[in-house]
């Protein structure tokens, strides 16, 4: 006659319990998105006023050596960020509209939209090097 060893059963979760928290925590996750959204993309917004103070920087130190501004990039000794949609990891796209002997303009642009609503953001600065949201996410 066979005889078993004697076993220990260890203490677990059966896989109904597993998929009832996983329910449960969808659930929440569900609720709370709607109310983090604003915070997400204020905090992404933070990489689009970083970029445009480093374009406004870079302008200022070109005026300087030139006695105007510059509509290129390269002049300027200033990299875009390569964004989400070149994988790289950038959430906005950067140009400068305008440049004259006395003022510029450049535009940080959102790729993707980071709440969904079908608006993407979009932050702009100048001469005068405040960062300026035109169109709110």
């Amino acid at each position: 006659m066979y005889t078993s060893r004697l076993t220990k059963k260890i203490p677990a979760f059966n896989l109904q319990e597993m998929l009832i928290v996983l329910a449960i925590i969808g659930i929440l996750l569900l609720i709370a998105l709607p109310n983090l959204m604003p915070l997400i993309t204020k905090a992404k917004s933070v990489e689009a006023q970083t970029q445009l103070k480093a374009i406004y920087n870079a302008q200022n130190t070109y005026r300087y050596m030139y006695s105007k501004f510059s509509t290129d990039f390269n002049e300027l000794d200033f990299e875009p960020p390569k964004t989400v949609n070149e994988n790289g990891t950038a959430n906005y796209k950067y140009e400068i509209i305008e440049a004259t002997n006395s003022a510029f303009k450049a535009r940080a642009e959102a790729v993707t939209d980071f709440n969904g609503n079908g608006v993407f953001n979009v932050w702009e600065i100048d001469e005068n090097g405040v960062p300026k949201q035109t169109v709110k996410d």
